[in-house]
């Protein structure tokens, strides 16, 4: 009898187990003014009516693949995930495609305008829409919590490009020194990009998110400096910072699994 309930208790965390994974992805366009923004929901079947949400912005000529990455992660704490392409974000971009028209401004309106379908959706629960982008996904999504400071309860910040007004000002000291057409990795990239970020106050903008931060960056990324993330780190009201011995910009797998971990343990406030 004892070795009867046992299975039968196995083969109830089993099933649970199983169930708790189960999730449903669909295809989910989003208006963006004139445009439309391609993205990919992925909803886990908890059974409840309002479930948290978190949105994923991926970083400089990335796309919703990126994001897909945190669906188990996301799934399994019983989240929404929204992963998605940022209008002229990428050469691959679903939404456009034309990277000459890339613009951080233009991202942080369509960030704001996915938060604000959310908000309207019967299944979300609308005090528990968390943030994270990645590298200048990252910088955008920061920007985006500091204007939507009531709509985002957490924000996740992954080699945050905290940096990118300074390193093109530093390129391109006078307005006029910008040309018509930059190539960074072979995208070509317009004016207005350049223009854009020469006034932007990254810091003096952030500071004004106060709910909590979490920011995960590697100790060997050569693409973005850890100086910008400890300084983010000391003007947020609420923040955290967790580095990863050898990682670079961009995580390797096992890398990709300390990020999950220290994610958990942030949305369970440990």
């Amino acid at each position: 009898m004892k070795v009867k309930h046992l299975l039968l208790a196995v083969l109830c965390f089993i099933t649970a187990s199983v169930s708790a994974q189960e999730s449903r992805t669909e295809e989910l366009w989003i208006k963006n003014g004139d445009r439309n923004i391609y993205g990919v929901l992925n909803r886990p079947q908890t059974g409840e009516k309002k479930q948290p949400v978190a949105i994923i912005a991926h970083g400089f000529n990335g796309t919703h693949h990126f994001g897909k990455n945190y669906f188990k992660l996301f799934n399994e704490l019983g989240y929404q995930c929204y992963t998605f392409d940022f209008p002229c974000g990428s050469v691959n971009s679903r939404s456009d495609n034309n990277t000459m028209e890339m613009s951080i401004l233009d991202e942080q309106k369509a960030l704001e305008d996915i938060i604000s379908h959310f908000k309207q959706q019967p299944d979300v629960d609308a005090s528990r829409i968390i943030l994270i982008g990645e590298s200048q996904g990252g910088l955008v999504s920061a920007l985006t919590a500091a204007k939507c400071k009531k709509d985002v309860s957490r924000l996740i910040l992954v080699y945050p490009a905290l940096c990118i007004p300074d390193n093109w000002n530093s390129r391109y000291p006078r307005i006029e020194d910008i040309p018509d057409t930059t190539r960074l990795w072979n995208v070509p990239m317009g004016r207005r990009f350049f223009t854009e970020v020469r006034d932007m106050d990254v810091f003096k903008q952030i500071k004004k998110f106060k709910n909590p931060v979490l920011i995960v960056q590697g100790d060997k990324d050569n693409i973005v400096s850890m100086d910008d993330s400890r300084r983010a780190v000391s003007i947020y009201k609420d923040a955290r910072m967790h580095v990863i011995p050898g990682a670079g910009h961009g995580f390797r797998p096992n890398e990709f699994e300390v990020l999950t971990e220290q994610i958990r343990l942030f949305l369970k406030g440990e």
